[in-house]
């Protein structure tokens, strides 16, 4: 039978309501990487498992044939535990930059692949890339040597590691099936455990800013990404996080790094101590580093395991790690330290409120788009991102205004784009006459393999 005739029958199968062996996603995966399914059989193909779902085994067993379609990387013999980091997508969301020489500072070692901002949110790379002389692609021998000389390295998804993931996604992107959980759930763990990863903690963000809007829409990733990890015998925790309004204060790329370095406790023109506004991303980035900590086994006790945190992210352990990572992938220390608190784009914009009270709400989403709009992320993949635009949130949700006080500040490359940004951030600000308290709790819910 040929590759075509089978594509058929696979897309029938899953149409009717069909469970694939893994045999079958083994034929089917091979078709579609070395071109024997046409992407529009395997559009069809996604658009079948975006109705029908897929069950746990097939998930599984999706996993599986999705790491086996390419290379994966071998991190043995590095003496540290294995561990990495994934978040579903936000707003702010710089933990990548904070997390991985923090938990490198702890004692594991973290080979971290990521990706490119699409949509409102923002990519780790793009962020890394803002960086003078950063590479992000160093390849996997040097990927290797990098791990093993600092605990930790920063690269994106090269073509021969899980290709069926880089030919399904951009699909998925086109076809209206990127919300699928099946589908989700075996690319995250495609991706984190060819690259070398032996446990991972998963951040499945929720609220106004995320993918997942809904807090039953978390859970069910959250226990796809459980069921499919103890499948592989692999450790997973899974934390559901709030993401209604955005992590930190700083949003946008070089922004963002600076935000970074400030919390890792780096001193520079204008630097202060961090403030309210970076709590919650301080909260976040402790709690996720104690999980790596957990879920490795290199320490048993939660409490224990942030405070450890807590203490390389504030003695200057993790920021030291920091600036040789950014060394050792090709940047430029000296120049990074003296673009801190600098670096940014030359037209500069302000919002202000327009009556007093009490914030209430900074909507995540809007804030994303309004630096999209600036600039700092794509609409579409080939779109480029400018490294000094951005938002600057002044107040997050609890600060008491005065009419006239500043709500945000907007870095753009013209008036233009400033004013629309500024008009777009009026809308994600509501001002309310009640007092408001800040979110009490960033961690909403927990899944693990172990429970």
């Amino acid at each position: 039978m040929s590759t075509k005739a089978n594509a058929v029958e696979l897309i029938r199968k899953k149409r009717d309501g069909g469970e694939f062996s893994r045999e079958e996603l083994q034929a089917l995966l091979s078709g579609i990487v070395d071109g024997g399914i046409p992407e529009y059989q395997a559009a069809a193909w996604l658009m079948a498992v975006y109705f029908q779902g897929m069950t746990p085994a097939e998930t599984a067993a999706l996993t599986r044939e999705m790491i086996a379609t390419g290379r994966c990387l071998d991190l043995s013999g590095l003496d540290r535990p294995l561990v990495d980091k994934h978040s579903t997508g936000g707003v702010g969301d710089k933990v990548s930059l904070l997390l991985a020489p923090m938990a490198a500072a702890c004692g594991l070692a973290v080979p971290m692949m990521s990706g490119r901002g699409l949509g409102h949110t923002g990519g780790t790379l793009d962020k890394l890339e803002s960086i003078v002389g950063y590479n992000t692609q160093p390849g996997p021998e040097r990927f290797r040597e990098i791990v093993a000389q600092c605990g930790y390295a920063m690269t994106g998804q090269s073509e021969d590691v899980v290709p069926a993931d880089r030919l399904l996604y951009a699909l998925r992107d086109v076809t209206g099936t990127v919300e699928s959980i099946p589908l989700i759930t075996s690319s995250i763990l495609s991706k984190k455990f060819a690259e070398g990863a032996e446990a991972l903690v998963l951040d499945v963000k929720c609220g106004l800013g995320a993918f997942m809007k809904t807090i039953e829409d978390a859970q069910g990733l959250a226990q796809a990404l459980v069921a499919t990890a103890k499948s592989l015998e692999r450790p997973l925790h899974a934390s559901i996080t709030r993401m209604d309004q955005p992590l930190g204060f700083m949003v946008g790329n070089f922004l963002e790094v600076e935000e970074s370095c400030l919390l890792l406790g780096a001193e520079f023109h204008n630097s202060e101590a961090p403030d309210h506004r970076s709590q919650d991303l301080i909260d976040l980035t402790e709690g996720l580093c104690a999980r790596m900590l957990t879920v490795s086994g290199k320490i048993k006790n939660h409490e224990e395991a942030l405070s450890e945190a807590r203490r390389v992210r504030t003695d200057g352990s993790a920021l030291e790690l920091f600036l040789r990572n950014v060394e050792l992938q090709g940047g430029k220390v000296d120049k990074l330290l003296s673009d801190l608190g600098k670096r940014r784009a030359t037209v500069v914009g302000a919002v202000l409120a327009e009556q007093s009270g009490y914030v209430s709400a900074v909507d995540a989403y809007k804030v994303g788009t309004a630096a999209v709009a600036l600039g700092a992320g794509r609409r579409r993949m080939e779109d480029s991102v400018s490294p000094n635009v951005g938002i600057e949130l002044q107040c997050k949700i609890g600060d008491t205004v005065i009419a006239g006080d500043m709500l945000a500040r907007v870095y753009g490359r013209s008036d233009e784009a400033v004013s629309a940004a500024a008009q777009a951030l009026k809308g994600a600000y509501i001002v309310s006459e009640e007092e408001c308290d800040p979110p009490s709790e960033v961690f909403l819910e927990e899944f693990s393999t172990d429970s």
